[in-house]
This record gives structure tokens, C-alpha cells and sequence, in this order.
């Protein structure tokens, strides 16, 4: 049965009074979490909504959130986790653009709504009490919602949007279905091995769907979700040793500020015996040092994408060699995950031979079913059925891929996403602005950082400084130029009038084996 909600049903029948999550003192049963995610899908139910009805969250890291994806699954709704980094015009484009009827948003970012200009019927506050004027509460919802039976959408039913970066500047909503969801995390447990014993840590964000890799497999074997609302070096090694986290994920710019915390020896992690790390490449030198600091702990590499439920390529614990003729395996992203294909494509679609680089393929039950009302670019990006993901890469003789460029034109700092072009766009509105480009650049905590290369109007002399707070106003600060570099003369062309990226990011990326870092 290909449904979200036989995760849960899984976990309730197989450990009904099973720990399901603990959170700031509250600790619930699978029994309970079910009670509560179907009174939950009732209310909303109640108040008007239907299946199909697109309904977003906007808040840290809770127990709530876990909630929140079962309850719209159970209820047939689709739902909309919002990147909380966003700016307030970002955070509306997403509401609106997916036709979002109804907000959940906890006390983080209630200061935003006032900003956030959207047509909603209902807001929600996430959280305990009374709920401002004019928003529901959270809690008074699931205490008078009368619960009702799984809608039972599966398969090919839309059960999630997801939001990525566009490369025109235009957030894309990647439409994930029930089978794809249930796809990625079935290919998941053949490689992470975890049991009904799991405590997983979330650590990185659950908008994101690297965590969300996690999210409903940990589900499905009625393991035990803890919670940090927002990552912190520190806080995580303090969570480790109070939970005795079994598994987690992170990104490698997390995991880099784990093992030069100043705790990190002094710390019981011995229970932390699964990483899952992604979402960026990793510096050889920071896995090396996460080995010592540590030793009990197995690191499991996962490559993909939002477009593939995310996973696609894995390199597990038993494959991080650093020594030996394995060792060079360190460096690849891994060999294909059970469940789906992946293929290396020259420009025609055809397969290109081994060692050769070409655009990295896959296709499977986790591969998306499009974009979100653009379907030319879902053709573009699903054609010939494939995965198109825009990545450079080749395979080895041993099926091993390696990730060599980005044939987007695309930024990956700290694990985000960021297209330059919609920085770009932030850039141009600057009034003193006559011309830019914006590269990554290498950079040894982010694994790579924002440039804008800037040719200004005659006359004009803004700062980097001012430059960066104008972008802040439009974009994500996490999208901002980390600096600015200002050119008095044209930005380099190439025949056909677009600027040479290539030649402005050389510089910065001489002596390096690859483009990415």
C-alpha cells in the first residue's frame, strides 16, 4: 500500500504505547500521536477544507510539525512546509503561488505575518494558550476536533509541495506525491538499517527534505522523534547525551561546527551511532576530523534532490575509507539506491561511458511528479523519462558517481540552494546598480559563499555594505552577497550577449580538481 498514513498506522499497530516524540516536557505515545494527528485532520475538516486543499507551516523545529505532516496526509490535505529563512515578499510568493488557504505558525514568526501580504481563511498558532485575536490555537483544535477516518489518499495523490530555487529568479514547487514519499523512504531503510529502537534527533530544518528523508522512515518503524527548534552546535551535543540520540542528519557546514565545538571530546555521543549528511559536498578534511572526535559514530553519505523525494545515491559507513586503494570512494557521492536508477546522460539523452561527464539521471517511484503549475519546465526537467538534475558528474567502472560541476547556475551554501539569478534580480533593483553577476566562491565553513560582481551607474558610490542590507529587504539573508567585488569596466560577454560566469569565477576556483566545493 503506497499511502503516507500506513507509516503511521504501522507504528501504532506495531508499537501502540512506543514512544512516538518527546518535546519541551511533552512526551506522546504512537496511540496518542495517531488520536491527535486524526482530531487534528478533523478540525480542519470541520472549519471547511477538502482534500486536495494546499495548507503550509511556518515554524521551528516541534513535535507539532511531526503532527502537522500526518494530520494533512490523514485529512487528504496537501502540505506546504515554508522555508522559515525566508524574507516576508518570499514567504507570500510561496502562499500564494501554491494557493495556500490556510497557515500553521508558531510564536517565531507570528512578528512576520504583518508582512506577509496573502489571502488565507484560517491562521493557526503552533503552540500552547490562547491565540492572539483573530487566529485559531492550535491546541483548542485538536481538543474539540471530532476525528475522522484516513481519507485515504495514495499513490499518485498529491500529498506535498515543496518549494526549490528557480533559475528564472521564480521559486518552483516540486509536487510530491504519496508514493513518492513512501518510495524515498523505503529505499532509505535498505540503506540506514535503523530498527524500532531509533531516537532521531531533528537537527536540521523539517521544511527541508533532507530531514524529511528521515521523517517518515523513523515513523514507519515507530522509532522516537526529539527535537531542536533550531541547530546549534552546542545544543546538539547536549541532546545527544540527554536523549541518547541514536540517529540524526546534518549538512557538512553543521557537522564541521559539531567537531571543533570546544565539547565535543568531553561529550557523551557514544550513542550516536547513524549520520546521514548531505545537501552539499563534504570537505575531506572535516569527515576526517569528525572520525576522531567521533569514533562511534557511522557516516552515511546520500546525494539527490527535491525532484527525487530527495535520495538517489548513497555511500555508506562501511565505504568511508580513508586509507587504501577504497579510499578514493571518499570523494564520490556514493553508488545508486535501491529502488531507483541513475545514469550519467550526454546532451541527446544517451548514456555516455564510464569515466565521462555528463548530466547526472535518475528515475524511480521517488523521481516527482512535476513542478507546480509550470508544465513546460516539468517537461524540460522529465524528459524522456528521466530526471534531469542539472548536476556534471561520471561513474566509475564500480557504478560509484561523482558530482564534478553544476550545469545550473546554481550556489550550494551551508546545505541551501541558492540561484544566482534570483539574487541577480535583488541586485538590479538597486537603483546604482548598472550591471552584476553572482558566483559561489569557495569558502572553508559554508563549503561555498555568495560574490556579486558589480559595475555601477556613473556617478554612484554605494558600499558593499549597503548593497548587502538593500538585498535583505527582498531576499533570504542566507541568498545574500557574503561580499561584494566592484569592476569599473563591462562585465565579460560571450558572442551571444550573456555574461561569462566562467571567466569571473576562474580566479577564484584555480588549482582546484572540480567546481564544486
Amino acid at each position: 500500500m503506497v499511502q503516507i498514513t500506513q507509516f503511521l498506522r504501522r507504528a501504532v499497530q506495531t508499537r501502540p504505547d512506543g514512544v512516538a516524540s518527546e518535546c519541551e516536557g511533552r512526551i506522546r505515545t504512537w496511540r496518542e500521536f495517531e488520536a491527535r494527528a486524526a482530531a487534528l485532520a478533523g478540525a480542519m475538516a470541520g472549519l471547511g477544507y477538502r482534500p486536495g486543499d494546499r495548507i503550509g507551516m511556518l515554524a521551528l523545529n516541534c513535535d507539532r510539525y511531526l503532527e502537522y505532516f500526518f494530520a494533512m496526509a490523514w485529512g487528504g490535505f496537501v502540505f506546504v512546509p515554508i522555508n522559515t529563512r525566508l524574507a516576508p515578499p518570499e514567504v507570500a510568493f510561496w502562499l500564494e503561488d501554491s494557493g495556500c488557504s490556510a497557515l500553521f505558525v508558531d510564536d517565531a514568526f507570528l512578528p512576520m505575518l504583518s508582512k506577509v501580504r496573502a489571502e488565507l481563511r484560517h491562521v493557526i498558532r503552533v503552540g500552547d494558550g490562547p491565540a492572539p485575536e483573530g487566529l485559531l490555537a492550535y491546541e483548542d483544535l485538536i481538543a474539540q476536533g471530532a476525528s475522522v477516518p484516513d481519507a485515504g489518499k495514495r499513490a499518485d495523490d498529491l500529498a506535498g509541495i515543496f518549494y526549490t530555487g528557480g533559475t528564472t529568479g521564480r521559486s518552483k514547487g516540486v509536487m510530491l506525491s504519496h508514493r513518492n514519499i513512501a518510495a524515498n523512504a523505503m529505499l532509505c531503510a535498505a540503506a540506514f538499517g535503523l530498527g524500532a529502537d531509533v531516537v532521531y534527533l531533528h537537527a536540521g530544518p523539517m521544511f527541508h527534505l533532507a530531514d524529511g528523508a528521515s521523517t517518515f522512515l523513523v515513523t514507519a518503524m515507530g522509532g522516537k522523534h526529539v527535537f531542536m527548534p533550531r541547530f546549534e552546535p552546542g545544543a546538539f551535543l547536549q541532546a545527544v547525551a540527554r536523549f541518547r540520540v541514536t540517529a540524526t542528519l546534518l549538512v557538512p557546514t553543521m557537522i564541521n561546527m559539531i567537531v571543533h565545538h570546544p565539547t565535543v571530546e568531553a561529550t557523551d555521543t557514544s550513542s550516536l551511532g547513524f549520520v546521514l549528511y548531505g545537501a552539499s559536498p563534504m570537505p575531506e578534511a572535516v569527515i576526517r576530523r569528525a572520525f576522531k572526535a567521533m569514533p562511534h559514530t557511522g557516516f552515511l553519505q546520500a546525494y539527490g534532490q527535491s525532484e527525487a523525494a530527495p535520495c538517489m545515491t548513497f555511500l555508506p559507513p562501511a565505504e568511508h575509507a580513508t586509507e587504501g586503494p577504497k579510499a578514493v570512494h571518499l570523494k564520490s557521492a556514493g553508488r545508486a539506491a535501491l529502488g531507483c536508477d541513475v545514469r550519467v546522460h550526454d546532451e541527446n539523452d544517451n548514456e555516455v561511458p564510464r569515466g565521462v561527464v555528463g548530466e547526472i539521471c535518475g528515475r524511480g517511484d521517488n523521481v516527482m511528479l512535476g513542478y507546480w503549475r509550470q508544465p513546460e519546465m516539468t517537461a524540460n526537467t522529465l524528459r524522456n523519462g528521466w530526471l534531469h538534475t542539472g548536476d556534471g558528474g561520471y561513474m566509475d567502472a564500480d557504478g560509484y558517481l561523482y558530482v564534478v560541476d553544476r550545469m545550473k547556475d546554481m550556489i550550494i551554501s551551508g546545505g541551501e540552494n541558492i540561484y544566482s539569478s534570483e539574487v541577480e534580480q535583488a541586485l538590479y533593483q538597486h537603483p546604482d546598480i548598472a550591471e552584476c553577476a553572482v558566483i559561489g566562491v569557495p569558502d572553508e565553513h559554508w563549503g561555498e559563499r555568495v560574490l556579486a560582481v558589480v559595475r555601477l551607474k556613473a556617478g554612484s558610490s554605494p558600499t558593499a555594505e549597503t548593497i548587502i542590507a538593500h538585498c535583505q529587504t527582498l531576499i533570504a539573508h542566507y541568498k545574500c552577497p557574503r561580499e561584494v567585488a566592484f569592476r569599473a569596466e563591462p562585465l565579460p560577454l560571450s558572442g551571444a550577449g550573456k555574461i561569462l560566469k566562467t571567466e569571473l569565477r576562474k580566479p577564484y576556483w584555480a588549482g582546484r580538481g572540480k567546481a564544486v566545493n
